[in-house]
């Protein structure tokens, strides 16, 4: 019996132009938020969590997806997960903002270059998934460039390690709970956007806040909401029209953008830093190569 088309997926084209604009989004995110440099990374997070709110809530509405975010609220172990998984986004956004304000965006591409080589190590010790000798020596390179960072360097990226080991962390939570990612992000806002507004209160009755300011910095603080929720509602609907090894290889997009602002923005780049970068490219580009590897060995199984 044949399964009727699925109205909601994409064709491979608009799939990924879809799913490439979410990325490309992601990785100018940068520029965006450094037009907030006025305010701290504190301040930015908390009007991210609030004004994520009501985008989500518009979202799931216009998806449907309001009765399942509400019947959600039963499940007390997938409400508490939410919770974990809500604080480490926050110390992710926090941490994130943090870096591109301090002008050091180059630390924040190296650790989501280094988040999918971690994600296939968490897999392999935390998950037992599948460890091929492709895998091995992707992580084995990047392990091989943090090395370098720490030895040849002489600094610890700690930035980047806690971006990917944070989102890592994340991610594997999230996989635990069997709900819309859109749900799920609604709810992880809305746990952080409670005691935001009261944060947020207290900021501008004592006189540190900014959204009083005028009206481009309240704009500008206003957007991070959208600026949030835009690019994964493009990455949710692209990627349903495409095949995992194609989304494996768009997730560098984000990463390498990140890595040609701070480029451009002059932050310091030695021979040795370099170096580092090297060793998690090339880990990446042979991860890349198992996921295409994969890919075509699943394409000939389905002949």
């Amino acid at each position: 019996m044949n399964t009727p088309p699925d109205s909601t997926r994409l064709d491979p084209v608009r799939a990924g132009v879809t799913a490439l604009s979410g990325y490309l989004i992601w990785g100018l995110s940068p520029l965006f938020y450094k037009l907030l440099g006025f305010a701290g990374a504190s301040e930015i997070v908390l009007h991210r969590a609030v004004w994520s709110v009501p985008a989500l809530a518009l979202l799931l509405y216009l998806g449907r997806r309001m009765g399942p975010a509400l019947r959600l609220l039963a499940d007390r172990r997938a409400m508490a997960i939410l919770l974990v998984t809500a604080l480490l986004i926050g110390a992710n956004w926090w941490t994130f903002i943090f870096a591109v304000n301090a002008g050091r965006v180059l630390e924040v591409s190296l650790g989501y270059f280094i988040n999918p080589l971690m994600n296939v190590a968490v897999g392999v010790f935390v998950a037992r998934e599948r460890f091929g000798p492709l895998r091995g020596l992707a992580v084995g390179l990047a392990a091989i460039g943090v090395a370098n960072q720490i030895l040849v360097v002489g600094s610890l990226p700690l930035i980047a390690l806690f971006l990917a080991a944070s989102f890592t962390a994340y991610g594997y939570l999230r996989k635990t709970i069997a709900t819309d990612g859109r749900v799920g992000l609604f709810w992880e806002t809305v746990i952080i956007a409670v005691p935001s507004l009261a944060a947020l209160a207290f900021l501008e009755t004592g006189g540190q806040g900014h959204f009083t300011d005028g009206w481009w910095p309240a704009f500008l603080l206003v957007m991070t909401g959208p600026m949030t929720v835009a690019p994964l509602l493009l990455f949710i609907i692209g990627a349903r029209g495409l095949h995992f090894a194609t989304i494996g290889i768009l997730q560098f997009v984000a990463p390498t953008l990140q890595f040609a602002i701070g480029l451009a923005t002059g932050e310091p780049f030695t021979p040795m830093y370099l170096l580092t970068f090297v060793f998690i490219w090339a880990g990446l580009a042979v991860f890349v190569l198992d996921l295409l590897s994969f890919a075509r060995k699943q394409r000939r199984a389905k002949v």
